[in-house]
């Protein structure tokens, strides 16, 4: 059996622009994707701090260093810019990789910048 854990975060991500119509999904820095363990295309738990919403979709990679962080397509109903969200990644585990796994809390600050 395996048990899902937390795999990564980005904590207090500034949503910094939306595009409703675009094939839905979120765009990360990838340079941030980096410091997260999040790859492209992996899926990913959207929860909105200003709104209380919360959404799954994948992620696909912005520019490096440019603190985007894009809600894409119809994710852009429920998070708007300049709302303050948790980007979640998951992953799967046997419980011997379970008890000795660590997850990779990435904290932002108001400019898309690591702070912790």
């Amino acid at each position: 059996m395996l048990v899902k854990l937390l795999k990564s975060k980005l904590h207090r991500a500034t949503v910094t622009e939306t595009k409703l119509h675009y094939p839905g999904s979120i765009a990360i820095d990838s340079s941030l994707m980096e410091a997260a363990g999040i790859s492209p295309y992996e899926s990913v738990l959207i929860a909105d701090l200003n709104n209380g919403n919360r959404l799954e979709t994948y992620v696909v990679p912005a520019e490096a260093d440019s603190g985007q962080i894009i809600v894409l397509g119809a994710a852009a109903q429920l998070i708007k810019p300049k709302d303050l969200v948790i980007i979640i990644g998951f992953g799967f585990f046997t419980p011997e990789e379970a008890k000795e796994f660590k997850p990779k809390v990435v904290v932002l600050d108001e400019n898309n910048k690591i702070k912790q």
